[in-house]
């Protein structure tokens, strides 16, 4: 995917600084939708930070199967030139997908998984230099034994291997990345993998759910909500912001965060949508070496089964925590996202695409020149649960649904 032609700078100056008046431009519309009642009343630092001006697309959307019976797919991967496509179930397997729609057997040589709940196999992503030598990069629930109670362990891990030519074999697979250490919980593994154009790699986190597990997400000794940055090889770049700090995990990029399942760079920063709890869902924008705030602060509430109390301190904001550039209340449930620079619909160029578990279909950012959210749209939400979308070669957008029969579709005008 190429830079989207917006100003991340400029944003990141903002979400780092003092809250001050900031106003999303409008947009022509009558409202598709209702915003639903809040669960918080934390006001936002900034207006374009919060509900945005509604859109109502002028593009007529068609949706196309290319292919169904996909056990809760959980990535999509467009292969280039004519190659077709890769797709995770979460049930632990790896399928390839001709652009005309024949699924493949499970593809072999790929790790074991643990498969309940949000664990199993995740995402999937072509290595920076996959023309040349095929690999590939897939993240992934690992089971890691049991612990002194007899419960199941498991970690988030990532691990490369090359697609052989006739795409049935991941040859060679070995992990890069397993974060430390386990839990039981097979809950918030995150995982979303992004490279960069300087051969780094970043995986995302999650803080393992629980009351107990969350508060690791501050640690600097532990790789639970955080955001991780290495070398394409697993190394460790000695430019990371906690190399040499006592106690503190060299491979750490950002921490302080929930569950992020939704990860690109643009414009050379990594961006991320962030799962809140009850309200809250994030937009952030990743500086090296800062904190996001999770739990400490949240624009989101526990939920109603925990009793529906605030999170942390009880309020959206705290010194030296990072503000989101957007956040939902209530929630999008958001999952990975492209930023649109292809020729099908020139009328979103820049706009953040976004799949959604509860907001169903694609929600789409309309993203100015200074990096603020201008305007908001919920497209095709009968899809519902959305977990993956991509950018075809021809511009037309690539959506996988998190279901039982999942589908993998393609959204043309």
């Amino acid at each position: 995917m190429s830079n989207a032609p917006i100003s991340l700078a400029v944003a990141a100056l903002l979400l780092a600084s003092p809250a001050s008046a900031q106003t999303g431009q409008d947009a022509s519309a009558d409202p598709q939708f209702e915003w639903g009642e809040r669960n918080t009343s934390y006001p936002p630092a900034f207006d374009a930070q919060f509900r945005a001006p509604m859109l109502v697309t002028q593009a007529e959307l068609d949706v196309e199967t290319i292919v169904d019976g996909l056990v809760h797919p959980w990535a999509i991967k467009n292969l280039p030139g004519d190659s077709g496509y890769l797709v995770t179930e979460r049930t632990g397997t790896l399928r390839h997908v001709t652009s005309d729609g024949v699924l493949s057997a499970p593809i072999g040589g790929t790790p074991e998984v643990r498969d309940e709940r949000q664990g199993g196999m995740l995402d999937v992503e072509t290595g920076p230099n996959f023309a040349e030598d095929r690999m590939i990069y897939l993240s992934y629930a690992k089971p890691t034994g049991t612990n002194a109670e007899g419960m199941t362990m498991s970690a988030t891990a990532v691990g490369r291997g090359r697609l052989s030519e006739d795409f049935a074999m991941v040859e060679g697979f070995e992990d890069i990345w397993v974060q430390d250490p386990s839990a039981p919980e097979p809950l918030h593994y995150g995982s979303r993998i992004a490279f960069d154009d300087q051969n780094h790699v970043f995986i995302t986190t999650g803080e393992r759910f629980t009351f107990e597990n969350r508060p690791r997400a501050q640690q600097l000794g532990a790789t639970w909500g955080k955001t991780i940055r290495l070398y394409a090889d697993g190394s460790i770049p000695k430019d990371n912001p906690f190399v040499g700090v006592p106690e503190a995990d060299d491979s750490i990029w950002s921490y302080g965060h929930r569950n992020i399942e939704g990860a690109q760079v643009v414009d050379g920063q990594l961006v991320v949508l962030e799962m809140g709890p009850q309200g809250g869902d994030e937009v952030n924008l990743i500086e090296p070496g800062l904190n996001y705030g999770w739990p400490l602060v949240s624009y989101g509430r526990r939920y109603d089964r925990f009793g529906s109390a605030p999170i942390g301190i009880g309020s959206a904001d705290i010194e030296g925590a990072v503000q989101p550039l957007y956040f939902w209340d209530p929630v999008i449930a958001p999952n990975d996202f492209v930023v649109y620079d292809g020729d099908m619909f020139p009328e979103w160029q820049g706009d953040f695409l976004i799949s959604a578990l509860v907001a169903g279909g694609i929600v789409r950012l309309s993203v100015g020149g200074d990096g603020l959210v201008q305007a908001e749209e919920r497209l095709l939400p009968d899809l519902k649960r959305t977990r993956d979308v991509e950018i075809d070669d021809d511009g037309s957008l690539l959506l996988i649904t998190d279901q039982e029969n999942g589908r993998l579709l393609r959204i043309t005008r």
